[in-house]
């Protein structure tokens, strides 16, 4: 019977009905969610510059990692805090029924990519020319609970 009544709802119908199914879903599961990410793209700063500030970070607790951004004097750490701050922002979008001063959040993951490099030709004696490479990267922030237990979709839990 279910099976002729699917077939008599229009697809596009058919297809709303389950997303509401699949958020009906997520929202009956309570508690945490997983990591979340924030990045930034194309950002004109040498990438070297902003791994030297992502190193300092890297595993850290997010109220430690925060503090040593604030008070580092490297023009990087003012930017990594942005987006670090995003990221903290998106897992609490993401996980709104969990207290943040509960969850042991950690920076689960930091990478920094080189992106569009940028040739510029400056002057030098003899008629000569010397390439300028104005460098860009790409930065990415994965943000954790260490005590979040996620489940699967087998029902198992992974830590």
């Amino acid at each position: 019977m279910e099976a002729k009544e699917n077939k008599k709802i229009k697809k596009s119908v058919r297809i709303r009905l389950e997303k509401e199914a699949q958020k009906e879903a997520i929202k009956s599961i309570s508690g945490r969610q997983g990591a979340v990410a924030a990045s930034l793209r194309n950002f004109p700063s040498a990438p070297r510059k902003m791994r030297l500030v992502a190193d300092m970070i890297r595993g850290q607790q997010v109220s430690v990692a925060l503090n040593v951004l604030k008070f580092d004097a490297k023009f990087a750490s003012s930017i990594l805090e942005k987006v670090l701050l995003s990221a903290i922002a998106n897992w609490q979008l993401k996980n709104e029924d969990v207290n943040i001063e509960e969850a042991d959040l950690y920076v689960k993951e930091i990478y920094v990519d080189s992106a569009r490099m940028l040739k510029r030709l400056r002057t030098a004696p003899q008629g000569r020319a010397h390439r300028i490479r104005k460098r860009s990267h790409h930065l990415a922030i994965t943000v954790d609970d260490r005590n979040a237990k996620v489940e699967n979709d087998n029902g198992m839990q992974k830590d």
